[in-house]
């Protein structure tokens, strides 16, 4: 929720105070994924959503009122009950949201960590006062902060660190109590070619929480005039900004020079990286010569099968705009995909623990 987190901070830094209600448990048919996020502001402003907005208004008045009265409380909204139909949850399944009075200061700071770590908090019984154990939780374990006893921490710090490489946040028991694990991923998009479809992808990827990062050797396309809303322009070749930019497991590596020149070794940075996703501009019959020459250069067959080429979903448009959605749709299709097999995988984990 990078874009609206900045959002907050902006509230923040007019003085305006910010609560917040968190998805952290769904059921049935409900349209939107567990840590899915409704910021709001005391001014009325709002940023994010909880549900496809059938019980938008109820969720917003629910952190009004926790902000009044300075506690944290769990709201539970199922397709049976009186409150769900007052509120128009009519797509079924049943949901439970976390209502917060206030952001925590760790998820303002989210934003600008580059790399992954999590959030351990004490869900609440009840009404309870806003003030709560909450831990921070990084690849090599526990970062700050304690449930209050040590075997629980310890059992926390695995639960999260396999909550993390799901790349999932959820809800799980640990010590008897119901702790809600909020992952920070970092979104890295990094796009070698700064042609016009690279415009379109960079405006397109920030709507879904990218931090974009633009290679190129050619002065005249790597502007700021075509790139206003880039976080990092990169001059230079891809075999020497690639590892710049952070070519790693976080980063989605995306070729669009459609010259072998600058694609070829964005392509070895991103396979050798580990980057989740590398895709590649271009025909079918250019990929068969492409695949000649990375083979030639020492690049495995079970690397070279996880590239995407053609690039992106199938959209039957030859647009700059239209291949950019594609490539911005297959990329979230891979995500998701991902993070359904590990959460399947982080459910039974949980569950052992």
């Amino acid at each position: 929720m990078r874009s609206d987190t900045d959002e907050a901070r902006r509230w923040l830094s007019e003085g305006v105070g910010v609560g917040r209600a968190v998805l952290v448990r769904s059921a049935g048919s409900s349209p939107f994924e567990v840590g899915s996020t409704l910021l709001v502001a005391d001014d009325g402003r709002i940023a994010g959503s909880v549900s496809a907005g059938c019980m938008e208004g109820a969720a917003v008045e629910a952190v009004h009122a926790a902000r009044r009265g300075g506690y944290r409380e769990i709201v539970r909204y199922g397709v049976t009950d009186e409150r769900a139909a007052e509120v128009g949850l009519s797509c079924g399944g049943v949901i439970e949201v976390l209502v917060e009075p206030e952001l925590p200061d760790e998820v303002l700071r989210a934003a600008e960590e580059d790399r992954a770590w999590a959030l351990a908090s004490l869900l609440p019984i009840g009404r309870e006062a806003a003030l709560v154990a909450q831990v921070v939780i990084d690849e090599t374990g526990i970062r700050s902060g304690s449930l209050g006893d040590a075997q629980a921490d310890t059992d926390l710090a695995v639960i999260a660190r396999a909550t993390l490489e799901a790349g999932a946040s959820g809800a799980v028991l640990v010590a008897g109590r119901q702790v809600y694990i909020e992952v920070h991923v970092p979104k890295r998009l990094v796009i070698v070619g700064a042609g016009e479809v690279a415009v379109h992808l960079v405006r397109l990827a920030h709507a879904f929480g990218f931090t974009t990062v633009v290679i190129d050797a050619r002065s005249g396309f790597l502007t700021r005039e075509r790139f206003p809303s880039a976080d990092v322009l990169l001059a230079g070749w891809a075999d020497e900004m690639t590892q710049t930019a952070g070519v790693d497991h976080d980063a989605c590596v995306v070729a669009l020079a459609h010259d072998p020149k600058f694609d070829d070794p964005a392509i070895v940075a991103g396979l050798r990286g580990g980057a989740r996703y590398v895709g590649v501009l271009g025909s079918r019959r250019s990929h068969a010569a492409r695949l000649a020459r990375l083979r030639e250069a020492g690049v495995s067959d079970a690397q070279l099968a996880r590239i995407h080429a053609p690039i992106g979903l199938d959209l039957g448009g030859h647009r700059p705009s239209d291949i950019a959605l594609g490539i911005l749709a297959e990329i979230v299709t891979e995500d998701n995909r991902r993070l359904r097999a590990s959460g399947q995988q982080q459910e039974v984990s949980a569950a052992g623990a």
